[in-house]
C-alpha cells in the first residue's frame, strides 16, 4: 500500500516525510490551491451564493505533481494546519482529486496535529477523521463575505472618493480604532497640575515621599493646579517642618504576583512587538519557520505546537515534562504543588488546540542557539520562557507604605517594595503597553523605619505635570484592541495590519500608525453611510456566528443571507444618494481671497488641502495647516527661471517643498529646495558620477549617483572612497549600529568584508 500525504509547505513536507518513512509521499500545495475567480459573479446571492473556484496560477505544477503521484497512490491522507483555513485547503485539495476522477474507491483521511514530531505525526496517520464540512463552510462564508464586501463597496469608493482604494470587512473597524484614536488625540485638552515631593533620608539611604493630604484633605490630581499654589504648600512644609518628618504610620503587606498564560497568537504578537521589536507579519513568519521545521544536527525538528491558536490549555505530557525540567533547573522550591490551569478569555477558544509552546520544553534555547537564526532564537527563547514561567510558583512581594507627617495636616507617603521570592519572575516578566516603568522591575526600597522616628527633611520639591492625550496605536496595542472587540481572529491580525498600510491608510512611524489623509476620508465616508459595517459590536457578532458555523450550531446559507440583504440594498442607495462632494470636501466658513467664493477642505493626489469650491473657474489652493496670510508663494530672492525667466517660487508636493517655476503648468522647471551634498565618492557602477546623499520622501537619508535616472545605483549606507580588499568593489561604506558601533561593510551582497571602523565613528 502506498499514501500520499498533503502538506501545505514543503519545509513541513520535509519534516514529516522524515517521519514517515516509506510508503508514504509527502507533497506541498504550497498554500491554497483554489480560489474565487477574480472577477464579478465568483459568489452568486440569487443562487444559494454559489460560489466560482478556479485554480491558483502560481501552484498549477504543484497541482499537477499531486495530480501525477495520486494515480500511483492507494489513498490519500490531508495534514494541513489544524484551523478552518487548513480544513478549507484540505477539501480544496479533495475536490480537484474528484474532479480529474482519482479518488474512486480510494479512502480519504484527514489528519491533524498542533506539533510536527514523530510521536505526534504517527498518532494523527493512527487516528485520521473525516473533513469537517462545518468548518469548510465557515471558511466559506468568511471568504465569500469578504468577496461580497470588496467587490461591492471598493467600486462605491472609487466613485465616491478616488480609484484604487478598497473597503474590507475586517480592515475597515480596524481602520476607525485608529482614526478614532488620531481624532480624540487632537481634540485633546492638556490640564496642568503639580505633585509635591519630600526628599528625605534616613539611616544613610535617601528616598522620596510624595504629598497626600494637606489641611487633613485628601489630594486628588487636579487639587493644586498652578505653580503659585505649588509654591505656597512648599514654603509652609519648609516652615513649620523644621527640616524632620514624623512616621506616623507603617504598614508591610506582602502580595502574590502570578505568572501570565502561555502565548496565543495574539500575546506571541504583542509580546514579541514588545520585547523583540518585531511586527505582527514578521512573527507569524519565524514562528511558522520554528513550526514546519528547523535543522539540528542532521534532522529537521518542528521546534514549536501550531502558532495560530486562541487557547491557553496544554497537553498533560507536555506539563509533566515542563515540571520536570523546572524541579531539575530551577528546583524544587519553584515547582507548585498542582500544575496551575488557565482559563481564556476568548468565548470562541477552541480549547481542544493548546497554546504555543515549544514542541520539547527539554530543547533548552541556548543549547540549540547555533542552528537558529539571531531571530528564530529571539523567538523560540520567548516562547520557552513564557511557558516554563507559567508552570512555576507564584512570586511573593514585600511591599512597605510609611505615612510622614509635619505640621498638624501635611502627610507624604513613601512606598518601597523588594522581591521576597522571585518564583517564576527569575525566568519570565511579561511586558506592559506604553509603561514607563514596571514597579517589579525597578524595585524602590526604604530604608528600616520605625513609627514615632524622625527622619531628615533635604528638600520640598514641586513638580509640574500636564495631562496627556491617550497613545497611538503600535502594533501590540492594535492587536490587544482587535482581539478584545472581537475584531478578525488569530490568523487575521497580521494581515489586517499589512493591508492597512499597503493601502496607504495608515502609516507606521516611531512604531506608532498615523491615519493618512485618505484613510481619515474612507473611514469618514464608512462611518457616516456604512454605520453598522464599522461597527466594533456588528463586526464582532458576525465572527461570532462564522464560529457558530464551523462548530455545527449554524448554517451558513442564512448567515449568508442576513448580512447580504441589507447590505446590497444600503450599496444601491448610497450610489445614488451620496455625491463625490460630500465626501471628499469640508465646507469652510472663509471665503476665497481670489473670487469671494466659499473655501473647503479637499481631498487631492497629495493629501487634503484647502481650495475654491468655485474650482475650476477659481484655482486658490492653500496647505491645510497654513493662513491666508502665508499662503502665499514665496520667491527665492536673486534668481529666476533658467527656461523662462519667471520668478522662482517654494512650492509644496507629496515629497515636501521644492523650488519650481511660477509660470507653472506652462513652465515645469523644478530643482530640490537644498541641493544634494556630494560625497565626491565616484559611482563604482556608471563611473561617471558621484554618490549624492539625498533624503527620502519620510526624511530618511541614502546616497544615489548623481547620473540619476540614468544610474540607479543607490545606497543606504554613506559610502567611502576605499577599495574592498576582499573583493576588490571600488567602494566601501561606513554602517553604524548600537550593538557593534561604525564598521566598515562592503555593499556588495555577495561579500562579507566587514572590518571595525571607531576612528569614523559617527557622532
Amino acid at each position: 500500500m502506498s499514501a500520499l500525504v498533503i502538506v501545505e509547505s514543503p519545509a513541513k513536507a520535509k519534516t514529516i516525510e522524515k517521519y514517515l518513512g516509506k510508503g508514504f509521499t509527502v507533497l506541498a500545495s504550497y498554500g491554497h490551491v483554489r480560489d474565487l475567480v477574480p472577477k464579478e459573479g465568483a459568489v452568486d446571492p440569487d443562487h444559494d451564493f454559489a460560489m466560482k473556484y478556479s485554480l491558483v496560477e502560481r501552484n498549477q505544477r504543484h497541482v499537477q505533481a499531486i495530480t501525477k503521484a495520486m494515480k500511483k497512490a492507494d489513498e490519500l491522507y490531508l495534514a494541513t494546519d489544524p484551523d478552518r483555513e487548513g480544513e478549507a485547503i484540505s477539501w480544496h485539495v479533495s475536490e480537484l482529486l474528484k474532479e480529474k476522477k482519482l479518488l474512486k474507491d480510494k479512502p480519504v483521511h484527514r489528519v491533524v496535529f498542533h506539533e510536527i514530531t514523530k510521536k505526534s505525526i504517527q498518532k494523527a496517520i493512527q487516528e485520521p477523521r473525516e473533513l469537517s464540512m462545518d468548518m469548510v463552510d465557515a471558511q466559506q462564508a468568511r471568504r465569500a463575505l469578504d468577496y461580497l464586501v470588496g467587490f461591492n463597496l471598493s467600486p462605491l469608493l472609487w466613485k465616491k472618493i478616488r480609484r484604487g482604494l478598497s473597503a474590507g470587512r475586517v480592515q475597515s473597524p480596524a481602520l476607525r480604532l485608529i482614526v478614532e484614536r488620531e481624532l480624540e488625540i487632537e481634540a485633546f485638552n492638556s490640564r496642568e497640575y503639580w505633585s509635591i515631593e519630600a526628599a528625605t533620608k534616613a539611616a544613610n539611604q535617601s528616598f522620596k515621599a510624595k504629598l497626600t493630604h494637606v489641611d487633613g484633605e485628601k489630594l486628588t490630581q487636579f487639587s493644586v493646579e498652578n505653580a503659585a499654589d505649588a509654591n505656597k504648600i512648599k514654603d509652609d512644609i519648609v516652615a513649620v517642618a523644621a527640616n524632620k518628618l514624623l512616621v506616623k504610620k507603617l504598614q508591610k503587606k506582602q502580595r502574590k504576583r502570578n505568572p501570565a498564560a502561555p502565548f496565543t497568537t495574539s500575546t506571541l504578537q504583542q509580546e514579541a512587538s514588545r520585547k523583540l521589536g518585531f511586527t505582527t507579519k514578521k512573527t507569524m513568519q519565524i514562528a511558522q519557520q520554528l513550526y514546519e521545521g528547523v535543522t539540528i544536527g542532521s534532522e529537521s525538528i518542528g521546534l514549536i505546537t501550531y502558532m495560530r491558536t486562541d487557547s491557553v490549555n496544554l497537553a498533560a505530557e507536555a506539563v509533566d515534562e515542563i515540571r520536570q525540567l523546572i524541579e531539575l533547573r530551577y528546583g524544587k522550591e519553584n515547582l507548585p504543588k498542582q500544575a496551575p490551569v488557565y482559563k481564556t478569555k476568548s468565548k470562541n477558544a477552541q480549547e481542544a488546540h493548546e497554546a504555543i509552546r515549544p514542541s520539547s520544553a527539554a530543547r533548552i534555547p541556548d543549547e540549540i542557539r547555533g542552528s537558529l537564526s539571531n531571530d528564530q532564537y529571539k523567538l523560540y527563547l520567548l516562547i520557552w520562557k513564557r511557558v516554563v514561567a507559567s508552570q512555576m510558583v507564584h512570586a511573593l512581594i514585600d511591599g512597605v507604605s510609611a505615612d510622614l507627617t509635619c505640621g498638624k495636616g501635611y502627610v507624604f507617603r513613601a512606598t518601597g517594595s523588594t522581591v521576597n521570592k522571585p518564583g517564576f519572575m527569575s525566568v519570565y516578566l511579561e511586558g506592559k503597553d506604553d509603561s514607563k516603568e514596571d514597579d517589579d522591575n525597578k524595585e524602590k526600597m526604604l530604608p528600616p523605619l520605625e513609627e514615632g522616628a524622625l527622619v531628615d527633611l533635604q528638600e520640598v520639591i514641586a513638580n509640574q505635570h500636564f495631562t496627556e492625550p491617550p497613545p497611538r496605536y503600535g502594533e501590540a496595542s492594535l492587536v490587544k484592541a482587535l482581539e478584545e472587540h472581537g475584531i478578525g481572529r488569530p490568523s487575521t491580525y497580521a494581515s489586517i495590519i499589512s493591508t492597512l498600510q499597503n493601502r496607504d491608510y495608515v502609516e507606521l512611524e516611531t512604531k506608532r500608525f498615523y491615519p493618512t489623509d485618505v484613510g481619515r476620508i474612507v473611514n469618514k465616508f464608512l462611518t457616516q453611510h456604512f454605520t453598522n459595517y464599522v461597527d466594533y459590536d456588528f463586526t464582532a457578532k458576525l465572527e461570532d456566528g462564522l464560529d457558530a458555523v464551523s462548530r455545527g450550531e449554524m448554517q451558513w446559507l442564512p448567515l449568508m443571507k442576513t448580512f447580504w440583504q441589507p447590505f446590497k440594498t444600503l450599496i444601491d442607495d448610497k450610489e445614488v444618494s451620496v455625491q463625490r462632494s460630500d465626501v471628499t470636501q469640508e465646507a469652510l466658513e472663509e471665503k476665497c481671497p481670489e473670487c469671494g467664493k466659499q473655501l473647503s477642505i479637499r481631498l487631492g493626489r497629495n493629501g487634503r488641502f484647502i481650495g475654491c469650491t468655485d474650482y475650476p473657474e477659481c484655482s486658490y489652493t492653500r496647505n491645510l495647516n497654513d493662513d491666508a496670510a502665508s499662503a502665499e508663494p514665496e520667491v527665492v530672492e536673486g534668481r529666476k527661471c533658467p527656461k523662462c525667466e519667471s520668478n522662482l517660487i517654494i512650492r509644496t508636493g507629496r515629497y515636501g517643498k521644492f523650488i519650481g517655476c511660477s509660470a507653472y503648468p506652462d513652465c515645469k522647471h523644478m530643482e530640490p529646495l537644498e541641493k544634494p551634498k556630494d560625497t565626491n565618492v565616484v559611482c563604482p557602477d556608471c563611473k561617471k558620477g558621484t554618490i549624492l546623499e539625498r533624503k527620502s520622501r519620510k526624511g530618511k537619508i541614502f546616497y544615489s549617483c548623481s547620473n540619476y535616472p540614468k544610474c540607479k545605483y543607490a545606497l543606504w549606507n554613506e559610502p567611502i572612497n576605499e577599495p574592498c580588499p576582499n573583493c576588490n568593489w571600488p567602494i566601501l561604506t561606513l554602517k553604524t549600529t548600537k550593538r557593534r558601533g561604525t564598521e566598515k561593510v562592503c555593499p556588495q551582497q555577495e561579500c562579507s568584508y566587514v572590518t571595525p571602523c571607531e576612528e569614523m565613528a559617527k557622532t
